[in-house]
């Protein structure tokens, strides 16, 4: 666990910088179809610089921020600190230190496939008022259809330090993700996300990857050049377009295991 807290101690400026943000259209959903508003209090778990915190805020929400890196929570405190709906709580899934029946919603964006999900379904509903919703969420990097997004795939795939190990997407699966919500099931939706981004911040978005070199790592200068490379070929005024697809899944938990 620790050694997966601490992945992310030095990424942290890359990640503010690097990171895309989520979509209005996912907070519209939350709101249209499962009442999130004004009078809901929400779980960030796992809010890391609070990027999806930032969002929920904008709804008139309580945030309760759940983050065990102090790096990247104090990066958040820093962000979100002056809204008064926003609370930081240094904590994990599987330990968030908030109360029994305390919250309507669980959210975890990019979090989910770093939890134990036996211990953090417990600590969920110790958490979750009656009719609690949990919701699940993930940017998920478009890998094909232009040149640029096939060649940053391909510099993960090159470069990448424990990419097959530790990428969501080979962890976290349909049948993980029924096991973990039970009988009832969750419900997908997807919705389009972009980044526009410079040199600089093509840089910090690969930076702020888990399983790809850090700066003190041996392989990042060829990595660097790498990416001048690939932006100076694939690069249109100045920008490159980063897509994804924002997938979120919601459901109610089981309330026995």
């Amino acid at each position: 666990m620790a050694e997966t807290v601490a992945r992310f101690d030095n990424r942290v400026t890359s990640y503010v910088r690097g990171r895309p943000h989520y979509p209005a259209a996912l907070l519209a959903c939350l709101v249209a179809a499962y009442g999130l508003g004004p009078r809901s209090v929400v779980a960030d778990v796992g809010a890391g610089t609070g990027l999806l915190t930032r969002l929920l805020l904008t709804a008139g929400c309580t945030v309760h921020a759940v983050e065990p890196n102090a790096h990247m929570r104090t990066a958040a405190d820093a962000l979100l600190g002056g809204h008064p709906g926003y609370i930081s709580r240094a904590g994990s899934a599987e330990a968030t230190t908030l109360p029994d029946r305390s919250v309507d919603f669980i959210v975890a964006g990019q979090a989910f496939h770093w939890f134990d999900p036996a211990s953090a379904q417990v600590e969920f509903r110790r958490i979750l008022r009656p009719g609690g919703w949990v919701a699940l969420i993930w940017n998920v990097r478009r890998e094909t259809g232009t040149l640029f997004l096939a060649g940053y795939q391909a510099l993960i795939e090159q470069f990448g330090v424990d990419y097959t190990q530790v990428d969501h997407t080979h962890v976290v699966d349909a049948d993980r993700l029924s096991r973990f919500f039970g009988a009832d099931g969750y419900t997908q939706h997807t919705f389009a996300n972009r980044q526009s981004l410079d040199l600089a911040g093509v840089i910090d978005r690969i930076t702020s990857t888990s399983y790809m070199p850090a700066p003190d790592h041996p392989t990042y200068p060829a990595l660097l050049a790498a990416i001048h490379t690939l932006f100076a070929t694939t690069a249109q005024q100045g920008r490159a377009i980063m897509e994804y697809t924002t997938n979120l899944y919601i459901g109610r938990l089981p309330t026995h295991p």
